[in-house]
């Protein structure tokens, strides 16, 4: 068979181009398969578990996260924000500071931080008064709303009041301390909804 006649920059051309398409088939084919791994929409919105990268939260900050149509606080804690945790002070202005209330933590949350480790907070962001959105004040600072503010979660519908532990304070319209959701953490995943691999 003679090569005479043939046109090698065609033929290169076309093997790019069958290659090309042969990769994009494989992709289309394979994305629909990866997809069903992930939860649903509707299957998160009913309790599936939820899993987020918590590498970079830094101390101090807080971040959101969305489990059950509910905003779930996510806070990386200081070592100061723990001891002030822990302080009389603080202690002395809770209603419930123990947590004894069970059903509003899982059991390795029912502790003085109401966490896994003493430097991540997870917590329902819902008022135990009426369902609103707490703000996220960690400023230990007096506010309009606190001379002696030690840093926490302020409600401004009604003005209750939780610590950075999410315990309620005495005297404010919520009854309970915020609900700390089923979770665990391995390495720098976060998953929520879900207490053991």
């Amino acid at each position: 068979m003679t090569q005479d006649g043939v046109n090698k920059g065609r033929r290169r051309f076309l093997y790019i181009a069958a290659g090309a398409m042969g990769a994009a088939g494989a992709v289309g084919v394979a994305t629909p398969f990866v997809k069903s791994w992930y939860p649903s929409e509707k299957a998160k919105a009913v309790g599936a578990p939820v899993s987020v990268d918590i590498g970079t939260l830094e101390a101090g900050e807080m971040r959101t996260v969305e489990w059950r149509g509910k905003p779930i606080f996510v806070v990386r804690r200081t070592q100061t924000m723990i001891d002030s945790l822990k302080s009389d002070g603080l202690m002395n202005r809770l209603a419930d500071p123990q947590s004894e209330v069970t059903s509003q933590q899982p059991e390795y949350a029912q502790n003085l931080l109401r966490a896994r480790s003493e430097d991540l907070a997870v917590l329902e962001g819902v008022c135990t008064h009426l369902g609103c959105a707490p703000e996220f004040r960690p400023e230990v600072e007096p506010q309009p709303f606190d001379e002696n503010w030690m840093g926490g979660f302020f409600c401004p519908c009604h003005g209750s009041k939780y610590d950075l532990a999410g315990r309620v304070y005495r005297g404010v319209p919520a009854p309970a301390n915020l609900v700390v959701p089923p979770y665990r953490v391995d390495g720098t995943i976060l998953t929520i909804g879900e207490e053991t691999a």
